[in-house]
């Protein structure tokens, strides 16, 4: 691998040598992301660190939107910490997720506690994980919304290397 090469794909080179830039992340580049995640209160969510770093295709929505913005315009081996408004991460509680039912389709011989978590299917999307939010005698209250919803999220992260660039567009 030439040492243009070696810089264009993890930003670091040789320091004998001059460059004329550092590659940015832009849409349609393959990343490699070291993250962690955590919520206002500081409690964390979700981290890469003790595993392989999360890898995606900039811009084809794979992960939340406001992680993909944040890793926009990053130089390999940049580091950087961003807050997401509930918007720009798992987006705000939507009450039209949110199911009172009678316990009876649900199953009274179930075990129905606060937080369980139930499978449930929807139209044409598949699968909807649900929490239970309530329970009375008669009736169950479940929550198809993400646990983060609403929430504001911190995220710690690390462009470890932009694996493939994308193809250059005629302007």
């Amino acid at each position: 691998m030439n040492d243009e090469a070696t810089i264009r794909r993890t930003g670091r080179r040789d320091e004998r040598k001059e460059t004329r830039y550092l590659l940015r992340a832009k849409s349609g580049d393959w990343v490699r992301v070291h993250y962690t995640g955590r919520v206002k209160d500081g409690g964390m969510f979700g981290s890469s660190e003790k595993r392989e770093p999360v890898s995606f295709v900039l811009g084809e929505g794979t992960l939340i939107p406001g992680f993909e913005q944040a890793v926009l315009g990053m130089a390999p081996g940049e580091k950087k910490t961003v807050t997401l408004v509930p918007e720009d991460g798992y987006g705000l509680p939507r009450q039209d997720l949110r199911i009172v039912s009678s316990r009876a389709p649900v199953g009274r011989d179930m075990q129905l506690d606060v937080g369980t978590m139930l499978g449930g299917f929807t139209m044409g999307t598949g699968q909807l994980p649900l929490k239970v939010t309530e329970r009375t005698e008669s009736t169950v209250t479940l929550d198809g919304n993400h646990p983060l919803a609403g929430l504001h999220l911190i995220f710690d992260l690390e462009l470890v290397e932009i694996v493939e660039v994308a193809p250059a567009t005629a302007t």
